[in-house]
């Protein structure tokens, strides 16, 4: 149960590693503006086969308490 809560960041720094993946949808700051607020949904949308779950992995990284990303999002 505690690795659904805390997944570990593997499948987004294989998404870098690989060099295929930019974000360029400033979906982190965005996410970070929405947290505070009194908004209960976020919905992430988009096209498809246009990188949904590489946004997902990209803010399953970044949130998640079971990893260490800092090494991800240097840049």
């Amino acid at each position: 149960m505690g690795f659904y809560l805390n997944p570990p960041a593997d499948g987004f720094e294989s998404l870098l590693k690989t060099g295929l993946y930019v974000d360029k949808t400033e979906l982190i700051a965005y996410t970070n503006q929405v947290l505070g607020s009194d908004r209960k949904l976020l919905c992430v949308s988009r096209p498809r086969r246009f990188g949904k779950t590489s946004a997902a992995r990209m803010l399953e990284a970044y949130y998640s308490k079971g990893a260490d990303s800092r090494a991800c999002f240097k840049k």
